[in-house]
């Protein structure tokens, strides 16, 4: 039923768009749909009218599948993505990354607002994420009854964010004279932000940055054999000693006032590749 669904899906988004063949796929998180202003919109998609599509319930997340060109590239991109916290399993908040396979996409972008945890960082600092801790998760997107057109049941995690893809940001942050942090992020299910401890057991674990998403789509886009690439921004600080209560509204005001420079390096990443 899950795999029919997903075909059944893909081939209603194909007759709306029909002929666009696309070259990246981008999920965009919290306060971070800026993006979407460097896109040359073709077709723009409410989730609600996607068959089997889930439905944002956050009210920062826009919700709308948009289809387009950046430069001379093809992209489809989430403007707003899905939690377990908001009561979806792990297979529907992975359910569009499978849809986007199946349309064709072979590279995936993923942007998130994250607490940084090294105290090298600071509030506002971009990280690359280079690796993740998936320990955390409740619910592995990967269990279940294994569909072999997704790929391996074991798929090896040795490299899950595509090296190309992070040097070439690298060099491309470096050009925009923009600093850049490189990290390992780590998802926790939310929608409490941690403890002082939790902080504290995380950064000992080796996570420079916590967040309560992306984790399942690169697990799912691994598999599936699509290059990834993710970038945090670190919207607050989790360190024990010097912790602060944090806000919704600061979290949101420091994606805001960062997400200018993480759309410069995105979209020239997307036009170079």
């Amino acid at each position: 039923m899950y795999y029919q669904q997903i075909v059944k899906t893909a081939e209603f988004i194909q007759q709306q768009v029909p002929d666009f063949n696309p070259d990246f796929g981008i999920i965009l998180g919290t306060g971070l749909g800026a993006l979407v202003n460097e896109i040359d919109i073709i077709k723009s998609i409410n989730y609600a009218d996607i068959p089997h599509f889930p439905v944002s319930t956050v009210e920062f997340h826009q919700g709308k599948l948009i289809f387009g060109k950046i430069g001379t590239k093809h992209v489809i991109c989430m403007q707003g993505r899905f939690h377990f916290y908001e009561g979806y399993s792990m297979k529907e908040v992975t359910l569009p990354v499978r849809i986007m396979q199946q349309l064709g996409v072979r590279q995936l972008i993923v942007s998130n607002a994250s607490g940084g945890m090294n105290p090298a960082f600071k509030v506002g600092d971009l990280m690359i994420i280079q690796d993740h801790i998936s320990l955390f998760m409740p619910e592995n997107p990967l269990t279940g009854k294994h569909i072999s057109t997704f790929g391996d049941r074991f798929p090896d995690m040795c490299d899950p964010y595509d090296l190309s893809l992070i040097s070439k940001a690298e060099a491309i942050a470096q050009s925009l004279n923009i600093t850049v942090q490189k990290g390992v992020y780590v998802m926790a299910s939310g929608p409490q932000l941690e403890t002082r401890a939790e902080y504290k057991l995380l950064r000992m674990l080796g996570a420079d940055a916590v967040g309560m998403s992306t984790v399942p789509e690169i697990i799912v886009a691994h598999q599936m054999g699509i290059k990834c690439f993710g970038m945090s921004i670190i919207t607050d600080m989790g360190i024990p000693e010097t912790l602060q209560k944090a806000s919704l509204d600061k979290i949101i005001a420091a994606a805001s006032k960062s997400e200018p420079m993480m759309t410069k390096i995105i979209s020239a990443l997307i036009k170079e590749s």
